[in-house]
């Protein structure tokens, strides 16, 4: 079984809060209830739309390999079952930067570059 890396329930409380720049894609705000995180994310809203106050589950894993195989770069369907089968929306992608501001809260951000949605 795949270990996750995080896992927590955001509610949505900001949507485009610079305003709507693209068509299929949404900037949302959330704040998680476990440890009170803050994210914003670029979701494609078209596919999996959401509102203000809703609340989602944000998953971050290593692989999509139920038994924890690593990922070869790809993710390729192919009849197997993979860890996206429990989620409505999945984005994979890779995690390439992560930068922390240690002032009276610590703040890390991470910066993801998605390989697909």
């Amino acid at each position: 079984m795949v270990e996750l890396l995080f896992e927590d329930i955001f509610t949505l409380t900001k949507l485009n809060p610079d305003g709507k720049k693209f068509d299929k894609v949404s900037r949302i705000e959330a704040r998680s209830e476990q440890f009170d995180m803050f994210m914003q994310l670029d979701v494609n809203t078209e596919v999996y739309p959401l509102n203000v106050g809703d609340k989602f589950t944000m998953v971050l894993a290593p692989t999509l390999s139920l038994d924890g195989t690593p990922d070869t770069g790809y993710f390729t369907q192919g009849g197997r079952k993979s860890l996206a089968d429990k989620f409505e929306y999945v984005m994979h992608g890779k995690l390439y930067k992560i930068s922390e501001d240690s002032g009276t809260n610590v703040k890390v951000i991470c910066e993801v570059k998605k390989g697909g949605g």
